[in-house]
């Protein structure tokens, strides 16, 4: 299981805004190419999240389910990355002065990547999620600095 932990000048609220925006999503995941569509309930538990991976021409189209829904502090994602899985990924979110402390864990849950050794996928998915977790913030705190119409 990979674990990435960063210091985040957003708010847990704000985070979490960004994390309940499906159509953001594609610009702080990391391997994300596009979104092509959400479900009506997003991000309640169950609501799917349709989004290409790859680069083109390699795009396969998948999906990510939300499984847990608990803003501001966790939300559990199911994330398929067919043909190779499915991870699961939990994001947790405490208040630390006025920003906060994001813990992201992922680890392979089905499929081909539960037999890659895991200290060659926890070194991937780090490196991977480092920059997912510098992207998230960045979008939130662009988020936080827009003025809601």
């Amino acid at each position: 299981m990979s674990v990435n932990v960063r210091r985040m000048a957003c708010t847990p609220e704000q985070l979490f805004a960004v994390l309940a925006d499906p159509w953001v999503y594609p610009t702080w995941v990391v391997g994300a190419s596009r979104l092509r569509a959400a479900d009506s309930g997003y991000p309640n538990p169950g609501a799917r999240l349709h989004h290409s991976i790859g680069v083109w021409p390699l795009v396969l189209n998948d999906e990510t389910r939300v499984e847990l829904w608990e803003p501001p502090s966790r939300v559990i994602l199911e994330a398929k990355t067919r043909p190779f899985g499915t991870e699961r990924v939990v994001i947790e979110a405490q208040r630390r002065g006025s920003g906060c402390i994001v813990r992201m864990e992922e680890e392979p849950a089905s499929g081909i990547v539960t037999r890659i050794p895991d200290a060659i996928t926890d070194a991937i998915l780090h490196v991977r999620n480092a920059e997912t977790l510098r992207r998230l913030e960045w979008v939130a705190r662009g988020k936080a600095l827009r003025p809601v119409p």
